[in-house]
This record gives C-alpha cells, sequence and structure tokens, in this order.
C-alpha cells in the first residue's frame, strides 16, 4: 500500500484531536487507579503488594503486549483497532464494578483494560507519526497529554463518584464515559494515496490453474467410491441382461470409466493441494525467521539497545509514585483538610505540561532529543530519592509536580526511538520497546509495595526506585555521548522478504 508524504496538517489535526480525546478517556480511569487503590484495601483487605499488581498490570500489560499491538495496527489498521479496543475498556471497567475479590480485578481491571489501552496507545501514535513530519514532536506532545489530562480530571472525578455511588458506581460510569473511544476510533482515517495501486493478490490467488482443475461440484471421495462400486456392479449384472437394455448398460460403463477419471483427478487435486499447503506453510515459517533476524538488526544499534534497558528501569522507578502517592502522604500522616489538591492530579496536570513543554523543544533543530531525554531521567532520579525527606503536604506536591513534568518525556519517546531507527522500523522498534516499559509497569509498584509490607515504610523502597532510573539514565548517556549522528543514522542491510514493518503504513 501507498501512502502520500505526512501533510503535517489538514486531516492531520483531526487525527490529534481524536487522538487526545482517545487516550484521555482510556487512560484516564488506569493512571488515577491510585484513587481505587485505597478503596480495594479497604474492600478487599489484602496487602499493599497484592493490591497494588491490579493498577500495575492495567498499565503494563499493554506495554507489554506492544509487539503484539503493533502487529494489529499493522495488519488491520489504526480504526478497527481502536474502536475494538474501545469495547474492551468500556467491558472490562463494567465488569469490575461486580468484582468478589482482588483476583477477579487481576483479569477485568488489569488484563481486559490494559490490553485495550495499549491497542489504543499503539494506534494513536502511529497514525499520528503517519500524518506529522516536520511537527511530529509537537503532534505527539499534543495527543499524549490527553492520558495527562485524563490523569488529572478522573483524580477528582473518581473521587466524587465514589462519595455519590460508592466504588461500584464510580466504575460502571467511568466505564459508560468509555464508550465514546468508538466515536473516535472512527475518525482515524488511514493516510492513502488516492492512486495506489490495486492491491496485490494474496498467496492463494496467485495458485496456477492447474491446482484448480476440478472446477465443477466437488464429490467426497466416499461419493466417489460408492459410484465406482455401483459402476462395477452394474458391468457384472450385463451378461444377465436383455438385449434392449444393452445401450443402457453400455452408458453407465461410460459413466463409470468418466467417474474413475473422477477420481484420478480428485486424488491428484489432493495431493497438488497439500503440496501447496506445505509451501505455504514454510513461507509464512520462513518470515517468522526473517522478523527475529531483523529484531536482531535493532538490537545490533547500541543506542537502541541501551534504550530498551533505559525504559525498563525508568518504569521500574517512575511509574510507583502515579499509583502510591496518596497512600504514601497517608503513611506520612498527613491531615486530610491540608489537602488542597489530590497529588495524583498534581503530576497529572504537571505531566501534562510537560508533555507540550519537551515535544515542542523537540522540534527545534538546535535540541538533540535523545540529550533531552536522557536529562529528564537524571532529574527524575533525583527527585524520587527526595520522596523520603517529604514530610508535608506542601513538599510532596512540589515533588508530584517535578516528577510529573519529567515523567512528561513520554511525548518525546516516539521521536527519540523514530530518530534512532527510522520511519520504516518504527512500529517494530517501538513495539519492543513498549513491551519493556510494560515490564517495568508491572513490577514498579508491587515492589514497592512489598518493601512497605517488609519495612513498614516507603523510604528505601523510593532509593531502589531512584537508583535504577539514574542507572538507565547513566547507561543510555554512555551508550549517546561517543557517536549520536552515526548511530541515528545507521542503516543495516535486510535480508530480502523481511517481515519489516514497510506493512506498519497500513495503519
Amino acid at each position: 500500500m501507498v501512502f502520500r508524504k505526512p501533510p503535517d496538517g489538514g486531516w492531520g489535526w483531526v487525527i490529534v484531536v481524536v487522538s487526545f480525546f482517545t487516550q484521555f478517556l482510556c487512560y484516564g480511569s488506569p493512571l488515577a487507579v491510585g484513587v481505587l487503590y485505597l478503596e480495594w484495601l479497604d474492600a478487599f483487605g489484602e496487602g499493599k503488594g497484592k493490591t497494588a499488581w491490579v493498577g500495575s498490570l492495567a498499565n503494563g500489560i499493554g506495554l507489554l503486549a506492544s509487539p503484539v499491538c503493533s502487529v494489529c495496527v499493522s495488519s488491520f489498521g489504526a480504526r478497527p483497532v481502536a474502536i475494538f479496543s474501545g469495547f474492551m475498556v468500556a467491558g472490562g471497567l463494567m465488569m469490575s464494578s461486580f468484582a468478589p475479590n482482588i483476583y477477579f480485578l487481576y483479569i477485568s481491571y488489569g488484563i481486559v483494560v490494559g490490553l485495550g489501552c495499549g491497542l489504543l496507545y499503539t494506534a494513536t501514535v502511529t497514525i499520528t507519526c503517519h500524518y506529522f513530519d516536520k511537527r511530529r514532536g509537537l503532534a505527539l506532545g499534543l495527543i499524549s497529554t490527553g492520558s495527562s489530562v485524563g490523569l488529572f480530571i478522573y483524580a477528582a472525578l473518581q473521587r466524587e463518584l465514589i462519595d455519590l455511588y460508592g466504588l461500584d458506581g464510580c466504575l460502571l460510569i467511568v466505564g459508560a464515559l468509555s464508550l465514546n473511544i468508538l466515536a473516535c476510533g472512527s475518525l482515524m482515517r488511514p493516510l492513502e494515496s488516492s492512486y495506489s495501486p490495486p492491491p496485490e493478490k494474496t498467496c492463494v490467488d496467485k495458485v496456477p490453474d492447474q491446482y484448480f482443475v476440478y472446477h465443477e461440484k466437488e464429490k467426497t471421495v466416499e461419493e466417489n467410491i460408492s459410484i465406482l462400486e455401483k459402476g462395477y456392479v452394474d458391468e457384472k449384472c450385463a451378461n444377465n441382461m436383455p438385449d434392449y437394455k444393452q445401450d443402457s448398460i453400455l452408458n453407465k460403463n461410460v459413466l463409470s470409466s468418466i467417474n474413475v477419471n473422477e477420481k484420478d483427478t480428485y486424488k491428484k487435486k489432493v495431493v497438488e493441494q497439500t503440496n501447496f499447503c506445505k509451501q505455504l506453510a514454510k513461507r509464512k515459517w520462513q518470515l517468522y525467521l526473517n522478523y527475529w533476524e531483523e529484531t536482531m538488526v535493532l538490537f545490533k544499534n547500541k543506542v537502541f539497545a541501551a534504550l530498551f534497558v533505559a525504559i525498563l528501569l525508568f518504569d521500574i522507578g517512575v511509574f510507583p509514585p502515579s499509583l502510591l502517592m496518596e497512600d504514601v502522604a497517608r503513611s506520612a500522616n498527613i491531615n486530610e483538610d491540608d489537602y488542597r489538591m489530590p497529588l495524583i492530579s498534581i503530576i497529572g496536570i504537571m505531566t501534562a505540561v510537560g508533555k507540550l513543554t519537551l515535544g515542542t523543544l523537540a522540534d527545534f533543530e538546535w535540541v538533540n532529543t535523545l540529550y533531552l531525554y536522557v536529562t529528564t531521567l537524571l532529574m527524575t532520579g533525583v527527585a524520587l530519592f527526595a520522596i523520603p525527606f517529604a514530610k508535608s503536604y506542601l513538599t510532596l506536591a512540589m515533588l508530584s509536580g517535578i516528577l510529573g513534568f519529567l515523567t512528561g518525556n513520554w511525548s518525546i519517546f516516539p521521536y527519540v526511538t523514530t530518530k534512532t531507527v527510522g520511519i520504516e522500523k518504527l512500529t517494530h522498534a517501538y513495539g519492543i520497546l513498549m513491551f519493556f516499559a510494560g515490564l517495568g509497569n508491572s513490577l514498579g509498584p508491587p515492589i514497592v509495595g512489598w518493601f512497605y509490607d517488609w519495612t513498614q515504610e516507603y523510604d528505601t523502597a523510593f532509593y531502589f526506585s531512584g537508583f535504577c532510573v539514574l542507572l538507565g539514565g547513566f547507561l543510555l548517556l554512555l551508550a549517546a555521548l561517543p557517536c549520536w549522528n552515526a548511530c541515528t543514522n545507521q542503516s543495516s542491510k535486510l535480508p530480502p522478504n523481511t517481515y519489516s514493518y514497510k506493512v506498519a503504513s497500513s495503519a
């Protein structure tokens, strides 16, 4: 399929708007799950580590499945995937309102909602990258603020809905709101060229006519055998028949000989089609081998290899505050009357500011986006080390704002990935990186929760989180310092007929 040059405008701004609201609606509740986390602790009486798995799965499972999400968007396009995923998110939220225990929430809220969010995130990022080139940083920054604004609004909204309708009513209403994703997804028109050549025939359509020699109504083997047996009986009885029936018998013998030919033709067709299926399976297997070969080519790029380690460690360390900050304040014995705004809401609004600011900076030619990303990692690690020293609402609010702004680096992460591997391999590489990001998201909050269950304080947990983020930042910095331009412009020759993400353009 052939695509036009990215228009950097036009319908692309509609894509930006609907992608913004898609991320707003799907990520609002999972990112603001810290409000629900406190309710689930009281409702089910489980430990902090076990309860934290619900929110970590919701935010991590979609990223863990990013390679699968990438293949889905590449194969079916952004629009169908977005509509289908809207049903998943809404259904998972509504199912969670009937959860009898924490294990049910692992499935309904953690896996179903999380997988739907992962599909929607991949769809919105991919189609936005296709519509924008020169303004890609700004466009990605705008759509990624949808999740941050959703975090800001849903934190207060869910708390208010819980006070009015209880936890179950809150989840039902939030699930109903998520159905608006269907309307957003219907507007994600693919960027197809009006002069694109007709689609290439599928492998089955390319089969020569000799494989389809039997065009008449096909008979089963049993039917052909019964026809042959009937012809044999008729031939055996022919000598005892009167002469006036000889013509009729002759006709039957002719028909039986035709049926023998039909049987031979049928057998030949079965053999030929069996051989064809074997060749088709062999070709598909070769495509999978080429896919993994291309993956290994990606990891030969040292910046890409360091990037996947950095994103894993970053998500292990930085995601727990957004989930557990409210409980951190409770554990620090901060009076709820001092709360002027939920800490999660502060993280959300400052994340939106950070995404817009960093996304805008990424569009300037004099800004090296990789160094900008590394800077946010190092500053985030320092902020995490400072959390154990915060003993008042004001200091926690300040640190929440700083962490929120720095985690806005999500808006430039696709930009960094594109510069590292190229737009042709974006979906493939981005899916791999998001897998490791999801692994970090899934492990981070339970690890912090287990640290609290063991030590009855969060200090050690946040020291560990800060160390992870700093380590990832330094590794990425070391990989990028010598030759950033050589790494970004590196082009490796791929084997023929590879599963290269040219098909990713079908989004």
